[in-house]
């Protein structure tokens, strides 16, 4: 293995040419059309256009990848996390073309990554399980007729999903069907795939989850646990290791489970076996990650193993460095620094890094994929960088994390910084005697009052490019610009940036879009009388989806957008008189 195409961008592209650098492997980075200028392409040896805003047109686009490694001269493809990440017919592609795949094999990725088949996988192994259905469901009926079978909540959940994307968690029979579509919408656009079956849903359970190691000799070990209790829309916000406040036999079953279920399905590669713990204690398994998972930082920290280079070891048939279950030393904590206004429902909010100074000192480290000036497009996740801090215990990583959160700076577009420096102060979270939070608390509990980000989701400034053609020695190339560079270079440097759409101004009876994005779905028929809070239209943004409810009651009528059109933050949507 000499060079590896690294089939991702952001934080975890660099994380990995990073990791290549080390190992003395040169990195090769792909780039979508928004990302032309990101962090991730200027720090890899080598970056190759992939043509395209979407990530269907880019980064799920296993042809194009294909290509790019073969123009390289790659020899080998890692996934990061997201993406293609855990899809075996990439595995299986990358393979057929004669390039090592660092990650588990496409057999395992089926299994596995099928939340299906990996509860059958788990039944066997003699993990611990709630019910759930047989196989994917066919429509919101069948989730219907299962509520019925084995009572509400239940969950939704994309079968080759991950992160929290194409999960929804329904509580009443009503809303069923909306959370259906819901989950199969989300996870057709992050994923391309939209099946999905449903399980009973524990009420206030904590996320504890144990990573594994495992190499093509037989051998697994567990790294320690994590809690990642702290989400919002199911998807995390802070993680920790090793999961604090478990009891000698929880951690046990956890870890004896997690490697039954490795052996099992003769899994090798990185992997994360999660589980959801009830307030009572007991222990249910949830899914497996057949990858690298974003919180993978605060496991190194507390294990000194660098995960990404196992990856590599393993993936070469190389034997683990390790074959034992190491004991955690210290504590450490991971902070998502995400692009979303928490005073406003976590609500996304693409645009520029103008500034982003990191904090320093014992115990930080900050994995970014952004720098002052980077633009951070609404395409794709919003999660700008990861703040981690380590400490000798978990009292003294909190101490640790609250001067280091108050020392971050990013400004120019909103982040959840707020929340993040508002949590390590909360007794729910810092108590020394038990964990108060679980997976719905920010939604449920939390009330923090927030100040609303001062920075304005906005058109991304600068975030379109133009492509022309210059000739260099005689060869014909091509040569993309910011389109605003471009038009002043056209213009003789007299000409003006490309104006951006204001947003358009509402008067009382007219519905503001909270942010900018696209239209989903509508959810009234126009002419249709709503209530102040009722559901109106759904819009995505950063793949999330966010319902905009009625401001006020009245009649509804539906502005020019149709589903898929984009708008912008402020513009109305509807007008209710």
């Amino acid at each position: 293995m000499k060079k590896v195409l690294i089939a991702n961008r952001g934080e975890i592209a660099v994380r990995i040419a990073r990791a290549c650098s080390d190992e003395g492997l040169q990195s090769v980075a792909v780039y979508s059309d928004p990302d032309a200028d990101a962090l991730h392409v200027r720090f890899a040896d080598e970056a190759y256009a992939l043509r395209g805003s979407t990530g269907a047109e880019t980064y799920l686009d296993i042809a194009k990848l294909i290509d790019v490694a073969r123009r390289a001269g790659a020899d080998a493809v890692h996934p990061g996390y997201g993406f293609l990440s855990e899809n075996a017919d990439f595995a299986q592609a990358v393979i057929d073309a004669g390039l090592t795949w660092i990650g588990p094999a496409p057999q395992s990725i089926r299994e596995l990554g099928n939340k299906v088949t990996a509860r059958e996988i788990a039944v066997r192994a003699g993990a611990p399980l709630v019910p759930g259905s047989d196989g994917p469901v066919a429509n919101a009926a069948e989730v219907l007729a299962f509520a019925l079978e084995h009572g509400m909540p239940v969950a939704i959940k994309a079968a080759f999903g991950g992160g929290g994307r194409g999960l929804k968690i329904a509580r009443r029979l009503e809303d069923i069907e909306d959370s259906f579509e819901s989950a199969v919408r989300e996870s057709k656009a992050a994923f391309g795939r939209d099946e999905c079956f449903v399980e009973r849903f524990l009420d206030q359970p904590r996320h504890v989850e144990a990573q594994i190691l495992a190499d093509m000799h037989g051998n697994v070990v567990v790294l320690g646990t994590r809690d990642c209790s702290l989400q919002r829309r199911n998807q995390k916000l802070v993680e920790e290791a090793p999961a604090p406040f478990l009891s000698p036999e929880q951690r046990t079953l956890i870890h004896e489970s997690a490697k039954a279920i490795c052996r099992e399905a003769g899994y090798y590669g990185a992997g994360t076996v999660e589980y959801l713990v009830a307030v009572d204690g007991t222990i249910s398994f949830l899914e497996v990650n057949t990858r690298l998972q974003v919180e993978h930082p605060v496991t190194e920290e507390t294990s000194g193993v660098d995960l990404v280079r196992e990856q590599f070891r393993i993936a070469a048939g190389g034997i683990l460095s390790l074959t034992e279950d190491p004991e955690p030393t210290g504590h450490a904590f991971e902070f998502r620094l995400n692009a979303e206004d928490p005073a406003r429902g976590f609500l996304p909010g693409p645009g520029t890094v103008e500034v982003f100074e990191a904090p320093t000192g014992p115990g930080i480290r900050v994995d970014s994929g952004v720098r002052s000036g980077s633009v951070v497009p609404g395409e794709y996740d919003s999660l700008l960088a990861k703040l981690i801090v380590r400490g000798e215990d978990r009292q003294q990583a909190l101490r640790r994390a609250r001067v280091a959160l108050d020392e971050m700076q990013i400004k120019g577009l909103p982040t959840v910084l707020p929340f993040h420096r508002a949590v390590v102060r909360h007794e729910a979270f810092t108590s020394e005697d038990k964990l108060g939070v679980y997976t719905t608390w920010i939604e449920t509990e939390f009330a923090e009052e927030l100040a609303a980000s001062p920075e304005i989701a906005r058109v991304v400034p600068g975030s379109e490019r133009s492509t022309f053609t210059v000739e260099l020695d005689g060869k014909a190339m091509q040569l993309g610009l910011p389109l605003r560079l471009f038009e002043a270079l056209m213009s003789g440097g007299g000409g003006s940036a490309a104006a951006t759409a204001a947003p358009v101004a509402a008067d009382d009876a007219g519905l503001a879009s909270p942010m900018s994005g696209s239209l989903v779905k509508w959810l009234v028929e126009d002419g249709a009388a709503v209530e102040v809070g009722q559901p109106v239209a759904v819009l995505e943004a950063m793949k999330m989806e966010t319902t905009v409810p009625a401001h006020r009651s009245g009649t509804v009528a539906r502005g020019p957008h149709e589903p898929g059109t984009a708008v912008g933050r402020g513009e109305v949507l509807a007008s209710i008189g």
